[in-house]
Protein backbone atom coordinates (compact mmCIF):
# COMPACT_ATOMS: atom_id res chain seq x y z
CA UNK A 1 0.00 0.00 0.00
CA UNK A 2 1.15 3.54 -0.73
CA UNK A 3 1.08 6.52 1.67
CA UNK A 4 -2.04 7.71 -0.17
CA UNK A 5 -3.75 4.39 0.63
CA UNK A 6 -2.76 4.74 4.30
CA UNK A 7 -4.31 8.22 4.40
CA UNK A 8 -7.47 6.83 2.82
CA UNK A 9 -7.82 4.28 5.64
CA UNK A 10 -6.95 6.75 8.42
CA UNK A 11 -9.67 9.18 7.23
CA UNK A 12 -12.62 6.90 8.09
CA UNK A 13 -11.16 3.87 9.83
CA UNK A 14 -13.10 1.01 11.36
CA UNK A 15 -10.99 -0.05 14.38
CA UNK A 16 -10.34 -3.39 16.04
CA UNK A 17 -8.13 -3.01 19.10
CA UNK A 18 -6.27 -5.31 21.50
CA UNK A 19 -3.55 -4.71 24.10
CA UNK A 20 -0.70 -5.08 21.60
CA UNK A 21 -2.24 -4.49 18.16
CA UNK A 22 -4.57 -1.99 16.53
CA UNK A 23 -6.17 -2.84 13.21
CA UNK A 24 -7.78 -0.11 11.14
CA UNK A 25 -9.86 -1.01 8.10
CA UNK A 26 -11.87 0.76 5.45
CA UNK A 27 -13.87 -0.79 2.59
CA UNK A 28 -12.27 -0.48 -0.83
CA UNK A 29 -13.53 -0.83 -4.41
CA UNK A 30 -11.22 -3.72 -5.21
CA UNK A 31 -11.97 -7.43 -5.42
CA UNK A 32 -9.71 -8.27 -2.47
CA UNK A 33 -8.38 -7.12 0.88
CA UNK A 34 -5.04 -5.28 1.08
CA UNK A 35 -2.62 -5.04 3.99
CA UNK A 36 -0.33 -2.34 5.36
CA UNK A 37 1.85 -2.88 8.45
CA UNK A 38 3.55 -0.45 10.80
CA UNK A 39 5.86 -1.68 13.53
CA UNK A 40 7.50 1.47 14.94
CA UNK A 41 11.12 1.32 16.05
CA UNK A 42 10.01 3.12 19.23
CA UNK A 43 7.78 0.18 20.16
CA UNK A 44 10.08 -2.68 19.05
CA UNK A 45 13.77 -1.77 19.19
CA UNK A 46 15.32 -4.88 17.63
CA UNK A 47 15.07 -5.07 13.80
CA UNK A 48 14.92 -8.87 13.89
CA UNK A 49 11.92 -8.72 16.22
CA UNK A 50 10.21 -6.12 13.99
CA UNK A 51 10.73 -8.32 10.93
CA UNK A 52 9.45 -11.41 12.74
CA UNK A 53 6.31 -9.55 13.83
CA UNK A 54 5.70 -8.33 10.28
CA UNK A 55 6.25 -11.84 8.90
CA UNK A 56 3.69 -13.31 11.33
CA UNK A 57 1.17 -10.57 10.49
CA UNK A 58 1.60 -11.15 6.72
CA UNK A 59 1.25 -14.91 7.09
CA UNK A 60 -1.85 -14.59 9.26
CA UNK A 61 -3.35 -12.17 6.70
CA UNK A 62 -2.46 -14.51 3.82
CA UNK A 63 -4.25 -17.43 5.48
CA UNK A 64 -7.32 -15.32 6.33
CA UNK A 65 -7.49 -13.11 3.21
CA UNK A 66 -10.15 -15.14 1.40
CA UNK A 67 -12.51 -14.73 4.39
CA UNK A 68 -12.02 -10.99 4.79
CA UNK A 69 -14.30 -8.46 3.08
CA UNK A 70 -12.92 -6.09 0.43
CA UNK A 71 -11.09 -3.72 2.75
CA UNK A 72 -7.80 -1.90 3.10
CA UNK A 73 -6.25 -2.89 6.43
CA UNK A 74 -3.50 -1.25 8.45
CA UNK A 75 -2.00 -3.22 11.34
CA UNK A 76 -0.26 -1.05 13.93
CA UNK A 77 1.98 -2.63 16.59
CA UNK A 78 1.72 -1.19 20.10
CA UNK A 79 3.99 -1.25 23.15
CA UNK A 80 4.73 -4.75 24.48
CA UNK A 81 4.22 -6.64 21.22
CA UNK A 82 7.93 -7.52 21.13
CA UNK A 83 7.54 -9.58 24.31
CA UNK A 84 4.79 -11.80 22.87
CA UNK A 85 5.54 -15.28 21.61
CA UNK A 86 4.65 -16.10 18.01
CA UNK A 87 1.64 -18.28 18.86
CA UNK A 88 0.10 -15.63 21.13
CA UNK A 89 0.53 -13.04 18.40
CA UNK A 90 -1.11 -15.31 15.81
CA UNK A 91 -4.01 -16.03 18.18
CA UNK A 92 -4.55 -12.32 18.86
CA UNK A 93 -4.51 -11.58 15.13
CA UNK A 94 -7.15 -14.26 14.48
CA UNK A 95 -9.47 -12.61 17.02
CA UNK A 96 -8.91 -9.20 15.42
CA UNK A 97 -9.54 -10.53 11.88
CA UNK A 98 -12.90 -11.90 13.08
CA UNK A 99 -13.72 -8.60 14.78
CA UNK A 100 -12.86 -6.54 11.70
CA UNK A 101 -14.87 -8.89 9.46
CA UNK A 102 -17.95 -8.45 11.64
CA UNK A 103 -17.60 -4.67 11.84
CA UNK A 104 -17.01 -4.21 8.10
CA UNK A 105 -19.98 -6.39 7.16
CA UNK A 106 -22.44 -4.41 9.30
CA UNK A 107 -24.70 -2.04 7.39
CA UNK A 108 -23.69 1.63 7.58
CA UNK A 109 -25.58 3.74 10.10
Amino acid sequence: MTPKNFSFVFDQAIPAVSNHITILARPNDLETARLGITVPKKKVKNATDRNTIKRIIRESFRLRRHQLPNVDIIVIAKQGIGGMDNQALATQLEKLWRKITLRCNQPAK
